[in-house]
């Protein structure tokens, strides 16, 4: 008769230990879709769906451009006294104040006088470095913030990383679609709300290391070595 194999007895304990990283990984799997849910959903909170004027003045006002009546809004906002200059931030190079001007015929004075325009920011970390660079040289100490509501998030944190020594008092722009129907209703919006958490928490993540004295992206949009700029006012385009 012949005699058992030694390795059998190996094979059911050898499965065991596969079974356990498995449950291991699924069980990471789960806190992980868990955490970013409920992250979702903390962003979600931070997001108005109305407009509200802010409760104070500012010594100016910054507008980042990208969204529908972000730039109207603004100047509603400088026409009613609550900044004494605006920025707008992220103007396409080739365009002037003569393209703005044809979408605001109701504030050609203020365009003349106290508008500034910035061509130079193409994302919002250059928007900050560049709303930065604009409020030292005015000797602005608070500013009120002017862009979308979901896009508010993540311009804060950036905002707040580039100036802590300005006070920052947001103005989100609520745009009809918002208004109008339900954001989970629309594939578009889900998409751009999904979108838009990834890039804050990005932004969350590497403001967080960079306080912690690891810049894994450093700045290049002001960078020392470049001479200052300063951005160009509406009256001279």
């Amino acid at each position: 008769m012949s005699q058992p194999s030694a390795s059998q007895p190996d094979v059911p304990t050898s499965a065991a230990p596969r079974k356990k990283r498995g449950a291991v990984v699924l069980a990471a799997l789960v806190l992980a879709f868990v955490a970013a849910a409920a992250g979702f959903a903390g962003f979600l909170a931070q997001l108005r769906g109305s407009e509200i004027k802010p409760s104070r003045t500012a010594d100016g006002i910054v507008v980042l451009t990208g969204g529908s009546s972000r730039v109207s809004d603004a100047m509603e906002l400088l026409a009613d006294g609550y900044g004494k200059r605006l920025l707008i931030s992220g103007v396409h190079p080739s365009s002037g104040a003569s393209d703005i001007s044809r979408s605001l015929t109701d504030n050609q004075s203020l365009l003349n006088c106290c508008v500034d325009l910035d061509r130079s920011a193409v994302n919002t970390r250059s928007n900050a470095a560049e709303t930065r660079r604009w409020a030292h040289e005015r000797g602005f100490k608070s500013l009120i913030v002017v862009t979308s509501n979901y896009h508010m998030p993540r311009a804060i944190v950036e905002l707040s990383h580039a100036m802590p020594d300005i006070t920052l008092i947001p103005f989100a722009v609520v745009g009809d679609r918002w208004r109008e129907e339900a954001w989970w209703t629309n594939g578009a919006t889900v998409r751009l709300l999904l979108s838009e958490y990834v890039k804050y928490v990005a932004a969350e993540v590497r403001v967080r290391l960079a306080d912690a004295g690891l810049d894994i992206m450093r700045e290049t949009t002001d960078s020392d070595s470049r001479a200052p700029r300063r951005p160009a006012t509406a009256q001279a385009n």
